[in-house]
């Protein structure tokens, strides 16, 4: 028992650092704020009962995220920003309120919003600001006081003759995220996740016109440091804070646990009714010099508490089951909501159901009420059935678009069209074909596409190198456009022609062969030609290719239908075989990371020139990396780099070692 223990605690220290490094560097994460919660309490109880295993590199000897200097230069903090130790659930919060009036029978308490965005602290020296920082590593941060200076929260002077230092989030209304999101969708640019990751990027941003224009805006929740006035009792400092023109946090003072538990519960209940996302309540000792005895460790700030809420769900009514066909054949049933519901700071509409089995599960239907939440605060998804409504339903026996039989593939929940002509997955193939990964046709979008098809031009993705047959027919029905369109997409289809083989094998799409894999494929076998004569065996041996993956090739070149369009590929020109002079193996066996601003190459160019000549490009550093090369603005990989002992290049030393230079 002992030592499975000790294999879950070193599990949960990669697995925490590794979420911690996603949410506070990539302003991202592939679980829940409430999973990754769950994971912190795992990992603290274990150091609890074995305070001999605690290593410098568990996530709780270190705080928040490392300092991204491409936004900026860096800054030590006067106060660390530390984090708040979390608790889940009101029991722990009375114990801790508790153990504090067994040594001050008098504390109060101020229990707060805990908002969700991003930490950021402002410096006032004679009533003029003079420096905003993020919280960075909670000792070093960034210095973003252009960007703060365009924050319509912070005033750039208030009338403070002394020094006054306060800590507040940085946190985007719905209202402005929704905007954003809007215009993005005009533009036909990607969407933000959710506002904490976009007020998080936009703080970030080295021009701060685009800040001033997404509008974020700022809660101060503690003065870090200042005058007596400001430091005695918490409620009073936020008060005279809010009267200098700053936005204070919604707080309440309370006294007893009875007061404690209901503020919490109150803000919990109005949630879904702030203008702005939070992630739990704060409760903080009001008197400040009584702090500094409730010590949580040096992660966290003294005589601060943080109540997380369970995951926010809400209820939904199915109004309708919408069945589409991806680019496989794979059916793909999607729920419909009769009214939108607010989650995670988006308007939720639709849910993926997955497959049958899930559908039969949960026994969903027409009318069905369901409890909806956010899956890594992202993928909305349905967790329970409340209500029933309809029959169960069932997905169609024959293919909703082309009417083709449906197959359920074996050892599996999916269901797929086999007609290899059904339209919609004719659309999905040809834009996927084309896309950024593969071909890179950027001006063939899938509404041309689907127009394409639909008109009879377009039958498989083979069907594009025709198109320049068929010139003066689609300008004079204008299908994709004029003249001067049309030519510009025929022109862009014909300059495909010549890119990497490596593109054209990921533009079929081989199940389980992507843009990675094409690569591996294409360096090894050299040629389509030569992939599409390999056995099985000749495949398993390439490197990073399983049994299942070279299953999925060999049938693949196997298959009539297939022979056929890669004859048509054949006699249109597409590029089928790399360059003898290509390639080089001068940097094989080697993995490199590349960051910064290089003096003429792009980090595109240069991750292109290492594949090129043998070597790996990854996008972190780790000591399995050999080298990195590093330009201006290197940033936390360079940093890395350097405690690590790996060797630094610059494009020069890059260019040299490709010439055989050491």
């Amino acid at each position: 028992m002992t030592m499975d223990a000790r294999k879950r605690y070193e599990e949960l220290v990669i697995l925490v650092n590794k979420y911690n490094k996603q949410y506070h560097e990539e302003n991202a994460s592939e679980i829940s704020d409430f999973e990754f919660d769950m994971l912190n309490f795992e990992l603290r109880s274990i150091e609890a009962e074995h305070p001999e295993w605690v290593s410098p590199d568990s996530p709780t000897q270190k705080v928040g995220g490392s300092v991204k200097r491409e936004a900026g230069v860096t800054v030590t903090h006067n106060v660390p920003m530390l984090s708040i130790q979390d608790v889940f659930n009101k029991e722990d919060v009375c114990k801790w309120a508790d153990d504090v009036r067994k040594t001050y029978p008098d504390a109060l308490f101020s229990v707060e919003h805990k908002i969700d965005g991003l930490s950021m602290t402002l410096r006032y020296d004679n009533g003029v600001l003079q420096l905003a920082e993020t919280r960075g590593d909670g000792i070093v941060g960034e210095d973003v006081t252009l960007n703060a200076k365009v924050i319509p929260d912070v005033p750039s002077i208030i009338d403070e003759s002394h020094y006054l230092e306060v800590r507040g989030e940085v946190y985007m209304s719905h209202e402005d995220f929704d905007k954003y999101n809007e215009q993005q969708e005009i533009i036909g640019k990607p969407q933000a996740a959710n506002p904490r990751n976009l007020a998080a990027g936009t703080l970030r941003q080295l021009d701060p016109e685009i800040t001033r224009k997404r509008g974020l805006r700022l809660f101060i929740f503690n003065v870090q440091d200042g005058d007596r006035q400001y430091r005695d009792r918490h409620s009073e400092g936020l008060k005279k804070v809010e009267m200098l023109g700053i936005p204070v946090v919604p707080h309440a003072l309370c006294s007893t646990n009875d007061e404690i538990i209901a503020a919490i519960d109150k803000i919990g209940e109005d949630r879904g009714t702030y203008p702005y996302d939070i992630d739990g309540a704060v409760v903080k000792i009001e008197q400040v010099e009584y702090r500094e005895d409730f010590q949580a460790g040096s992660k966290y700030s003294a005589g601060h508490i943080a109540y997380k809420y369970p995951p926010e769900e809400k209820e939904a009514i199915i109004e309708k089951i919408d069945v589409s066909v991806g680019r496989t054949g794979k059916l793909a049933p999607v729920a419909i909501f009769k009214e939108p519901v607010r989650l995670c700071g988006t308007w939720v509409t639709r849910a993926t159901l997955h497959n049958q089995d899930y559908i039969d599960t949960l026994g969903l239907g027409i009318g069905a009420t369901v409890m909806v939440y956010k899956s890594g605060e992202i993928i909305p998804k349905i967790s329970a059935l409340v209500k029933s409504g309809s029959d169960v339903f069932k997905l169609p026996c024959t293919c909703p678009v082309c009417g083709g039989e449906i197959v359920r593939e074996e050892d599996t929940a999916d269901e797929r069209c086999v007609n290899p002509l059904c339209p919609s997955q004719c659309v999905r193939a040809i834009s996927y074909f084309s896309g950024r990964d593969a071909m890179d046709i950027k001006v063939l979008g899938e509404s041309y596409v689907e127009a394409l098809v639909a008109n009879g031009y377009l039958e498989n993705y083979a069907d594009i190198y025709s198109l320049k047959n068929h010139r003066d027919k689609l300008i004079e029905t204008g299908i994709v456009g004029k003249e001067k369109n049309t030519d510009r997409i025929l022109l862009a289809i014909e300059e495909s022609k010549r890119n990497t083989p490596d593109k054209f094998l990921t533009g079929l799409g081989i199940r389980n062969v992507g843009k990675t894999t094409a690569k591996t494929l294409i360096k090894h076998f050299g040629s389509i030609d030569n992939i599409a004569k390999a056995s099985l065996d000749e495949l398993m041996v390439v490197t990073d290719i399983g049994p299942t993956t070279a299953d999925s090739v060999y049938a693949f070149f196997r298959d009539e239908k297939n022979i056929q369009l890669i004859e048509q590929f054949k006699i249109a020109g597409v590029t089928m075989e790399m360059e003898d002079d290509s390639e080089s193996e001068v940097l094989m066996g080697k993995t490199f990371v590349v960051t910064g601003t290089l003096p003429t190459l792009g980090r595109k160019e240069v991750t292109e020139l290492i594949e090129k000549n043998g070597g790996k490009v990854s996008g972190s550093v780790s000591k399995k990396t050999n080298y990195v090369v590093a330009g201006e603005e290197a940033g936390s990989k360079l940093t890395k780099a350097t405690e690590l002992g790996i060797p630094v290049l610059s494009e020069q030393d890059l260019m040299d070692m490709l010439n055989g230079n050491s």
